[in-house]
């Protein structure tokens, strides 16, 4: 009767919680925020600040008592009390700031992850006021979000490239067949960038800048007009701030490594996916999701290297939060069907 209460008048949310951003959608309104994972702390008293949208544009411009920091790492917990307050805020904010209500969330998480790390970001929620919480895997979710028909006795393939991890599944009958998961994704592009500016042009960027140069001259297959970008910094010699000229080519070269790791990780599923599956997927293909889907040629390179047609989510940005949405509508029949399961197991 209790849980019955708090949820007439909580709203039940499903979270991407990335190490880019947190996407949080509410039952029966669909995507209501979307924040970066940023945490604005006083080093000295460890204070929060500021979140999200406030807190990044404080990355790399804090004073020495000030730190802006992302408490997730590779999807995954860096620093659970900070993670914990951001839940919290997150979940105060779409509740209009009301702390007495206790929602029912449902997670995507990474499919690599340990189960003490699970237990670290049901403990970060249940801490934050959550009632219950379900995790779900993040390539299950990119899936259902994706409208990929997962509960067909078929091969979908989905490649979600985040912010910390690339996630990639080969998913049928509502099961993910075959699994792969590493911490190669839009973060390790962004320090690609980082590196390659400071090998050939002796300048330091900071992540805001390579993440910008990413976006906006990024690609990963040559373009029919290259283009060039301005980029400031400061000298690693002199230490006076200069401005470089880069060129599209540039970015695809430094980008040339994470790029690689994560074609080849979706060789590797493939290699492992079983015979009929792997049939369904010369027709079905693949579908990528994530912001990594959106960097310039990777559908064509991925089709290339695989043979196989590739296509892009509706919405890759946020087709994890919305698959999220779409299991915690559907939560109440998806227990009852575990339960009528375990029964007749029983």
């Amino acid at each position: 009767m209790f849980n019955f209460l708090l949820g007439l008048f909580s709203n039940d949310m499903g979270i991407d919680l990335g190490t880019a951003n947190t996407l949080v959608y509410v039952k029966g309104q669909g995507i209501v925020l979307r924040e970066p994972s940023v945490v604005a702390i006083d080093r000295t008293t460890r204070e929060v600040l500021a979140f999200g949208a406030e807190a990044k544009r404080m990355l790399g411009k804090t004073p020495a008592n000030i730190q802006a920091v992302r408490p997730l790492r590779n999807g995954v917990i860096a620093d659970f009390e900070v993670t914990q307050a951001m839940i919290k805020y997150f979940i105060r904010k779409v509740h209009n700031r009301r702390s007495l209500l206790h929602p029912r969330i449902v997670i995507g998480i990474p499919s690599g992850i340990t189960e003490v790390e699970k237990r670290a970001v049901r403990e970060a929620a249940q801490q934050a006021g959550a009632r219950q919480i379900e995790l779900l895997d993040e390539p299950m979710a990119a899936a259902i979000g994706a409208d990929l028909p997962i509960s067909e006795p078929h091969g979908n393939m989905i490649v979600d490239i985040g912010g910390g991890t690339t996630e990639v599944a080969v998913i049928s009958l509502s099961g993910m067949v075959v699994s792969k998961s590493i911490d190669v994704a839009g973060d390790e592009m962004d320090e690609a960038i980082i590196q390659y500016f400071r090998r050939k042009y002796n300048l330091v960027v900071g992540e805001s800048t390579s993440e910008t140069v990413k976006m906006k001259i990024g690609s990963v297959f040559p373009l029919p007009e290259e283009e060039t970008l301005e980029v400031k910094g400061r000298d690693q010699v002199t230490g006076l701030p200069r401005t470089i000229t880069v060129t599209s080519e540039e970015i695809r070269q430094a980008l040339s490594e994470p790029v690689k790791l994560i074609v080849d990780t979706v060789k590797e599923a493939l290699e492992e996916t079983p015979p009929e599956l792997a049939a369904d997927l010369v027709d079905r293909g693949i579908m990528m999701a994530g912001g990594g889907a959106l960097l310039r040629g990777f559908p064509d390179l991925l089709a290339q290297e695989t043979d196989l047609p590739v296509h892009i989510a509706p919405d890759p940005l946020t087709a994890v939060t919305i698959g999220c949405g779409r299991y915690l509508e559907e939560l109440d029949n998806i227990k009852k069907q575990r339960i009528l399961l375990s029964s007749s197991v029983s």
